[in-house]
């Protein structure tokens, strides 16, 4: 029968309008087809045009309509159709999403009956209801028809989204454990004699035993037999053996109805090469001392499901110990997420960009991450043992193990890409797991998930979406630095059982356990999110403070500082998530003293150590800080708020500085302890003075705006002088400084004066407002005539004040002088004005030369401090600091004028210069850099332990552990330390001795 044109172009344009790609072809069926309500029936179209593919679905149903037994039965499916919604949208979603079902309608026209039913109660079947839909199978072909029948029910109420993708996979292992009970009935009743001898149980493992079967995948299993009834043990294996053989051939073999699924029992012990049925025995004898580590996290979701129920559960049982005990076996961790790259590198390059479930940012990620943190933190939370995926992921977001954000966006990328795949299997029932090519596939693929708009290219775009956060969360999650640690743990640590907690406080060196005990239980005791994630870290952080020297303050400041921010979701979720944070962590607060007292002043500052690179520790630049500085000023009211603004970054950076010290000395278990300790130094040292610069330069801002507004009457400059014109500051060293000014044109003298004179007293008054930072102090002694001359001087006055009566030791000091605050243009004048005092173009004369050695040797006689041992003091003992220094400022005042490298404030510097022009022989010079490194580093090891400046080891031995810990030293080797000092120490005398003493 023809359409006439008319009727045919509004045909044409509905089946264009409803979806259908070929409304040539679609008529044509529509025609054929015969009755008139499928073609014109508007019902029909639009059920028609709401499948995922209208063009398969009405193919579909014109074959069904054609498979019925005559006219009447044909128009009995068509008014049902018409009359049911339910049944219209079940039949017609499957035949537009499934060619595979469509053909077993085709070949069973009465199968469609089974979609009528629809009560809430048949919504969700289990597996009892299953095996009354496959208990009429007397044999291989009917059992395929039956199950095929079961599966049309389950993807009619996938595809129309009465159950939701973990549903889904649920009843399909549901549906496949009913139908390997139905095979093994069969084979017991071909072969009764061996179901006599034998009890036989079928243990589900991979994604049956996990309740997340695909639509087509292997059944993975394995067989456990025993004797029955006192039979022989081997004549029963054997028994069970050709029982377990029969039923994976009645499921995995092709008849004329196709196969049902292969049934895969090669996770088996020994794989392909061991017996296919063992005892249970044989099993545990295998798993105890041959099985690798893979194999227990194969068993993770090993599940009985079919044969002897009480053998299946007896299994069970007797593996779980051994599963949940696997994470404490030897590069546990390791072996883990080695298995997970070779599985990624075995992906062949054509399909590693279309791989749905092993690919990077695909479901294995989802499902490797997962198993891994269960079978870590699982040893001692009963809650995470569960073999479904997402309800182990729900699990661990419950425990604190998972961030609540993270496990929300894995728990959704995983139901969608899961849902791909059941839907490009679901097509042809075919086992694959590759994203289709073809614009068709795609289409249909993406209708099938109701992506409606634009289809393609919002499948696209949310299948990258989705695979690209799996890809981050599983690096996130799945490469965390805290799994090691944690499963180095044994379990009863894991969960900080009260039985002998005070012994095992004792040996890991906590002096007082009874308080110590008592820090643990107000962070890990009840049942919050916080208690559980702190549960997690404890263990492990309680190591880390092991490894200070002071285990105690360790632990009572990891708690003051929870306590702080015990409110604060972010801080126990950087712990537990971001790289080394928590290592990081525990390395400071048992450091000593400086670094938990900043970080008690300002708790926020933990971020910092959040990044895995480090990026999160690196010192800021001076401009950087000046920056952040100066608006923190403008932001404030008056002077004081916006010095104490200036003191608020300082405190930070200050920590951030500190952290970045002890992390870089103490090192971690991925990134030791640097080898090159210079580089510390000059990281400590150009840190605190680009801070201590940026705070000056945000002090004299506040003290003009207040006094002045923008506009102070005389330009003003700070010269940096000492260790903070040479960047060397540390972290307990006073600010030298010389103050310049300069009036502005048509300004009084006097008024600038007067105006300068009160800059520097307001600094000074401002910075040293009693506070609860670290204090900043400025010392300007070593300005013209010292103590006794006027703070601030014009440059005129300094020029006229060294052209004639600078002294030798002005001169030496000028070494160091280095604009760090204030006007630039001034600060440079003034540098142009010292430079021929400190590089004078004849040199030294040997007079200046004696004098100097004179002012040392007074120096150190009377600096010395009473009773101090001078071979162990860093800076005035024989070795130290002076003796380095001053031997290169004698080098850079004779030749500076001639040698462009000496021309620096910096130590290190300049000693290199000399080495370079021949000045010092390389052997000396790294015996003088070695030895001003050691000192540097000891005296900022004093103020990290203490909390306070010194130049000589502490006396208390604990605090001299930490100092020996900072350095390198392990527990019991101070005396070591000492030693080494003391010979660095003397070799470099010995190079001063000749090169400073003996007329350089």
């Amino acid at each position: 029968m023809t359409s006439a044109p008319g009727r045919r172009s509004s045909i044409f344009t509905r089946l264009l309008r409803h979806g259908f790609t070929d409304p040539s072809a679609a008529e044509r069926l529509l025609d054929s087809a015969g009755p008139a309500p499928l073609r014109d029936d508007p019902v029909l179209l639009d059920a028609l045009g709401a499948t995922a593919d209208p063009d398969l679905a009405l193919l579909g149903l014109v074959r069904l309509l054609e498979a019925q037994d005559g006219a009447t039965a044909r128009q009995e499916l068509l008014d049902t159709l018409i009359a049911a919604k339910p049944l219209r949208d079940r039949l017609l979603g499957v035949l537009g999403a499934s060619e595979a079902l469509a053909d077993h309608l085709a070949r069973h026209p009465s199968d469609w009956q089974a979609l009528v039913t629809y009560e809430p109660r048949d919504l969700h079947p289990g597996v009892q209801e299953f095996e009354r839909g496959l208990a009429d199978a007397g044999d291989p072909v009917t059992l395929r028809v039956a199950y095929r029948r079961c599966l049309l029910s389950i993807a009619a109420r996938d595809v129309c989204g009465t159950i939701e993708v973990a549903q889904t996979a649920a009843e399909l292992a549901d549906l496949a454990t009913a139908t390997l009970r139905a095979a093994l009935a069969l084979a017991r009743a071909d072969a009764p004699e061996d179901a006599a001898l034998c009890r036989l149980a079928v243990i589900a493992m991979g994604k049956c035993g996990g309740h997340e079967l695909n639509y087509v995948s292997d059944v993975d299993v394995i067989f456990v037999g025993e004797a029955a009834g006192g039979a022989d043990e081997a004549k029963a294996l054997r028994a069970a053996t050709r029982l377990a053989s029969h039923m994976m051939r009645i499921c995995s073999e092709t008849t004329v109805e196709g196969s049902i699924w292969p049934v895969d029992a090669n996770l088996r012990p020994e794989g392909r090469n061991g017996p296919l049925v063992r005892t249970l025995a044989s099993h545990l004898a295998y798993y105890q001392r041959w099985a690798k580590t893979w194999e227990f996290q194969a068993l993770l979701k090993a599940r009985p499901v079919a044969g002897d129920p009480e053998l299946g559960e007896e299994y069970v049982a007797a593996l779980q110990p051994l599963v949940w005990g696997a994470a404490e076996r030897e590069n546990f961790v390791a072996d883990v997420q080695k298995m997970r790259r070779r599985v990624v590198e075995n992906i062949p390059a054509t399909e590693i960009d279309r791989q749905l479930k092993l690919g990077p940012g695909g479901l294995r990620d989802v499902e490797f991450a997962v198993q891994l943190l269960q079978l870590v933190h699982g040893r001692a939370d009963a809650s995470l043992r569960s073999g479904t995926t997402l309800d182990a992921l729900k699990a661990l977001a419950a425990g604190g193990y998972v961030g609540r954000t993270d496990a929300a966006q894995l728990d959704d990328a995983y139901r969608f890409l899961r849902s791909m795949e059941h839907r490009i299997q679901l097509h042809r029932l075919r086992r694959t797991h590759l994203v289709p090519e073809d614009e068709a596939d795609l289409r249909r693929l993406a209708r099938s998930l109701d992506l409606r708009t634009d289809p393609v290219v919002t499948l696209t775009r949310e299948w990258r979406r989705h695979a690209s956060v799996v890809r981050r969360l599983h690096e996130k999650l799945f490469y965390r630095p805290l799994l090691d640690a944690v499963a180095a743990l044994a379990t009863g640590e894991a969960r900080l059982s009260a039985e002998a907690a005070r012994e095992r406080m004792v040996a890991l060196g906590y002096a007082d356990p009874a308080a110590a005990l008592r820090h643990l239980e107000a962070l890990a005791s009840g049942v919050t999110r916080k208690a559980a994630i702190q549960r997690t870290l404890l263990p492990v952080l309680l190591g880390w403070f092991a490894d200070s020297a002071d285990p105690d303050a360790g632990l009572l400041n990891f708690r003051k500082v929870s306590d702080a921010l015990g409110k604060t979701p972010w801080y126990l979720r950087l712990l537990r998530d971001e790289g080394a944070a928590a290592e990081n962590l525990a390395r400071v607060l048992s450091a000593g003293r400086l670094a938990p007292d900043l970080l008690m002043r300002a708790p926020e500052a933990v971020a910092l150590l959040g990044d895995g690179d480090g990026g999160g520790l690196a010192p800021r630049s001076r401009a950087s800080l000046e920056q952040e500085v100066l608006a923190a000023v403008r932001r404030a009211d008056n002077a004081v708020q916006g010095v104490t603004a200036a003191r608020g970054v300082r405190r930070r950076e200050l920590f951030r500085t500190s952290a970045a010290d002890i992390v870089g000395s103490y090192g971690t278990e991925s990134h030791p302890a640097e080898a090159d300790q210079g580089a510390l130094v000059d990281l400590v040292g150009g840190a605190v003075s680009d801070l201590t610069a940026a705070t000056l330069a945000g002090t004299l801002r506040a003290v003009v705006r207040e006094g002045w507004g923008d506009s102070l009457p005389t330009r003003f400059a700070i010269i940096g002088m000492g260790r903070f014109g040479g960047h060397e500051l540390g972290y307990g060293s006073d600010a030298d400084v010389l103050f310049v000014h300069e009036p502005r044109d048509g300004v009084d003298e006097r008024e600038a004066a007067e105006a300068a004179n009160k800059v520097v007293s307001e600094m000074r008054r401002l910075l040293q407002v009693p506070s609860a930072d670290p204090p900043l102090l400025i010392d300007a002694d070593l300005r013209p005539e010292g103590k006794s001359g006027p703070p601030v001087r014009t440059l005129k006055s300094y020029e006229a004040y060294y052209r004639r009566w600078s002294l030798v030791w002005e001169r030496h000091a000028l070494l160091r002088a280095e604009p760090v605050a204030g006007d630039e243009e001034l600060g440079r004048r003034f540098t142009e004005l010292i430079d021929p005092l400190r590089y004078p173009a004849a040199g030294l004369e040997e007079e200046a030369a004696r004098e100097i050695r004179r002012l040392k040797a007074r120096m150190e006689s009377e600096r010395m401090p009473r009773g101090a041992d001078p071979k162990l003091h860093a800076k005035l003992g024989p070795g130290g600091l002076s003796d380095v220094e001053w031997t290169v400022q004698l080098l850079q005042l004779r030749h500076g004028a001639q040698e462009a490298g000496l021309r620096t404030t910096r130590t290190r510097e300049a000693l290199a210069a000399a080495r370079t022009a021949g000045m010092i022989s390389e052997e000396d010079a790294s015996i003088l850099d070695e030895a001003w490194v050691l000192a540097t580093r000891v005296r900022n090891a004093v103020m990290l332990v203490r909390g306070r400046a010194g130049d000589t080891f502490p006396t208390v031995p604990r605090e001299l552990g930490a100092v020996g810990r900072y350095l390198g030293y392990g527990p019991g080797h101070a005396g070591d330390m000492l030693d080494a000092y003391r010979r660095t120490a003397r070799r470099a005398r010995g190079v001063v001795e000749e090169l400073f003493y003996g007329g350089l």
